[in-house]
């Protein structure tokens, strides 16, 4: 463990300003502006550490793995192995066999349609996901219906933003063959009732598949309390670098499943006539792998780990309390969702008058980053009535201070605009 990331840990609690001495960037003005970072369910910050550790293997171990017996190649394949096993420790998973490494949760998705879906479903089954999906729990599942015929089925959100879990009772029957949920919202930021819908799933005998893209990241995973059969998501979401993030998966299922890709360090033997695939992970991890980026991944869970996943919810529930206060407040503001259940503090809005992208270039101005536009969700934002949201999302290094400056500079964008 580094230096550095022993100093962002106090004794006791969660110390903000210490954990922002790890992010460099924050220091950045923006237009003259302390830069106010509220995109994080797009993608999130590095702290040093990570980098320091990609770093590290490109200067001192650069190689690649599992080809060579040569010291380099020695260091770099049981550091990108004992990623995969920081990762199983992180979500809890029974083997780090059972981690998959691959470019993000959408190709995590993707692998399971593509592999267990069209290996299992035929035409007539039932795949049943929600209107909540991120578009990565869709299309795969649309395209199968496309190619094989099944029947893709969705679970309805109620008005004030929560899945009607009395429609999904009635949609998910013994047709159903696999059940896929996001566990948490990128656009409402609702954490979703996992353990109703995977009781449904499971009396109808299928499969339950979570996204896990906006969960991992702010709260405690286990994957064998929650009972799910594949769990996706992505590095760049958790501190880690882009091009690299896991899939978890049963392994009782990963066995029995056809590879993804074919070719490089995923088979066991090749001849002329056919070829046998290698042991778990690499039978799912073809060619030269995203070493740096495995092995980055794995230095951002050890950061997370270290400052610790209860810490870090209970530090984002008293700040997304305080900014959905704040929010509230603010005339001529349409907040979505955040009316019942639990949720993460990412907040969708809309400013009368003002068009989403015209209020998300305006804030850039006051150097406060947030997104503006669909968020890969366009069948919720159909059902919430509109194209296009602003939302903010924050994360660990966030401040209180940096919510009353969105808040300030929101007023200030309905003078401009006379709104």
């Amino acid at each position: 463990m580094s230096e550095s990331l022993l100093r962002t840990v106090p004794a006791e609690g969660f110390d903000v300003a210490r954990v922002r001495m790890d992010f460099p960037i924050l220091q950045r003005r923006i237009h003259d502006h302390p830069l106010v970072y509220l995109d994080n369910a797009a993608t999130t910050q590095r702290p040093l550490q990570m980098v320091e550790a990609m770093n590290r293997y490109y200067l001192e171990y650069n190689a690649n793995i599992h080809r060579a017996i040569h010291t380099l190649g020695y260091e770099s394949t049981v550091a990108y192995e004992e990623a995969h096993k920081k990762v199983a420790r992180f979500i809890n998973a029974r083997s780090w066999r059972e981690i998959l490494f691959v470019r993000n949760a959408t190709e995590a998705l993707n692998l399971v349609a593509m592999t267990w879906g069209k290996a299992n479903l035929r035409a007539g089954d039932e795949v049943v996901v929600s209107l909540m999906e991120h578009h990565s729990n869709i299309v795969p599942w649309q395209m199968l219906r496309d190619s094989l015929g099944i029947i893709l089925k969705f679970i309805p959100v109620t008005s004030d933003g929560v899945l009607d879990l009395e429609a999904a009772d009635r949609l998910i029957t013994p047709k159903t063959k696999l059940v896929g949920l996001v566990h948490a919202s990128n656009v409402l930021g609702a954490i979703n009732p996992v353990s109703e819908i995977r009781d449904l799933a499971r009396r109808a005998g299928a499969l339950f598949v979570l996204d896990g893209a906006q969960s991992v990241p702010h709260m405690a995973v286990d994957v064998q309390a929650l009972d799910c059969d594949f769990f996706a998501a992505s590095g760049h979401k958790m501190l880690g670098p882009t091009g690299i993030g896991f899939l978890y998966g049963k392994k009782s299922l990963l066995q029995t499943m056809p590879p993804f890709l074919t070719g490089g360090d995923m088979i066991a033997t090749v001849s002329q006539e056919a070829s046998t695939w290698n042991e778990l992970p690499w039978k799912f991890e073809a060619g030269t792998s995203a070493v740096a980026e495995g092995i980055g991944l794995g230095a951002a869970v050890d950061y997370l780990t270290t400052l610790g996943m209860d810490n870090i919810y209970q530090y984002e529930k008293e700040l997304g309390d305080y900014a959905l206060q704040r929010l509230r407040n603010v005339s001529g503001l349409k907040l979505y969702g955040h009316e019942r259940g639990e949720s993460l503090a990412v907040f969708s809005f809309n400013l009368e008058g003002i068009h989403p992208h015209d209020g998300a270039n305006a804030l850039d101005r006051f150097g406060i980053a947030v997104r503006s536009g669909h968020h890969c969700a366009q069948p919720l934002m159909n059902r919430l009535g509109m194209d296009n949201t602003l939302r903010a999302s924050f994360y660990l290094y966030n401040t209180k201070a940096e919510v009353d400056l969105l808040v300030d500079a929101l007023g200030e964008i309905k003078k401009l605009f006379r709104a």
